[in-house]
């Protein structure tokens, strides 16, 4: 189905998929940052990090997208309190490399990223670097154990690989929800939205890729959370899945008339469940390049002549959806 958008840490534990059961080990719970642009996916890929045992979220970092920079942060930051997190939030970048403007997706997440929910309080103060500066610190203070789930515009990234040569050395992964490799895309029958919203930094970052995972379209439309489940969610966590619940309604609503679909797309919880349970994807590699200009503008395209990235083409779509909310219900 086409959506065109126009514009138990230190535990050992066994999850069963809806395929097959998988035995993880989980020595130290992953060293994680989400660099976000909430949005009401995203506020659902957060709350997702803070249950999820095998996860220690030491920081967000802000990106234009699903909103103004200035609202990503603030969405963030209160994320960030309502989970009762103590984690710092580094805003980054307001525009795509070459830009002075961005025109938010209102219509999909709302004036404020939060659907009907308008009433977003101030809290807290932004941390004192910026994403991209913030990125590089923690890299190198966390060399070979940090992951990177970026699951906005990826100028943050390409900001941060242009700021420090060593950056891409330094983490473990990057995982990226974006891109539409084997499948139409989202904003333009060819491009998915993250990527279509700088093209530029998309490609910088396919040129010359760390160890990165692509979270597309191509296994994201294989989550549907339906109104049921967030209704069975909100019974179970009253706060957070309340919350999650209300604002979703505006989000299944675009769904329904702009997909004709009866849910929305797990896209960022995906990416961050890829960060800790790959064996739920079936996973192939291949070179990207993105298209900047002409009438693919932001397509993801295999490329083999440049470095490999390993791409989801299939997904356990019932174990995601069953896992996302399991660990979300633990919440209050």
């Amino acid at each position: 189905m086409q959506i065109f958008e126009g514009a138990d840490a230190g535990q050992k534990f066994r999850y069963v998929t809806a395929l097959h059961p998988v035995l993880f080990e989980v020595s130290d719970a992953m060293k994680l940052i989400i660099d976000t642009d909430p949005g009401i996916d995203d506020a659902m890929a957060i709350a997702y990090a803070a249950a999820a045992p095998e996860i220690e979220l030491i920081g967000l970092t802000a990106v234009f997208g699903n909103t103004h920079i200035y609202q990503s942060s603030r969405n963030a930051r209160f994320l960030l309190h309502k989970l009762g997190l103590d984690a710092p939030v580094a805003e980054g970048a307001a525009y795509a490399f070459g830009r002075d403007r961005h025109d938010p997706s209102d219509h999909v997440h709302g004036a404020e990223g939060f659907g009907d929910v308008t009433e977003i309080p101030e809290i807290g103060t932004n941390h004192a670097l910026s994403a991209a500066e913030f990125l590089v610190d923690m890299a190198r203070e966390h060399k070979g154990e940090l992951v990177v789930c970026a699951v906005g515009p990826l100028t943050n990234i390409a900001a941060a690989m242009r700021l420090d040569p060593q950056f891409s050395a330094n983490i473990k992964r990057l995982v990226i929800m974006g891109g539409a490799v084997y499948c139409p895309g989202n904003i333009t029958p060819h491009a998915e939205a993250n990527i279509y919203h700088d093209v530029q930094a998309a490609d910088e970052v396919f040129a010359a890729p760390p160890q990165t995972v692509l979270v597309g379209l191509d296994v994201t439309l294989k989550t549907l959370y339906e109104t049921a489940d967030f209704e069975a969610l909100a019974e179970r966590s009253s706060d957070m899945g309340g919350f999650l619940r209300d604002i979703s309604r505006f989000y299944l609503k675009f769904y329904k008339e702009v997909g004709g679909l009866e849910g929305c797309g797990l896209h960022d919880s995906t990416a961050v469940i890829a960060c800790t349970h790959e064996p739920m994807f079936d996973i192939v590699e291949t070179g990207l390049r993105v298209a900047t200009e002409g009438p693919e503008i932001g397509a993801t395209r295999p490329d083999p002549s440049r470095p490999p990235v390993r791409v989801c083409r299939d997904v356990d779509g019932a174990g995601v959806v069953h896992l996302f909310t399991e660990r979300v219900a633990s919440l209050p």
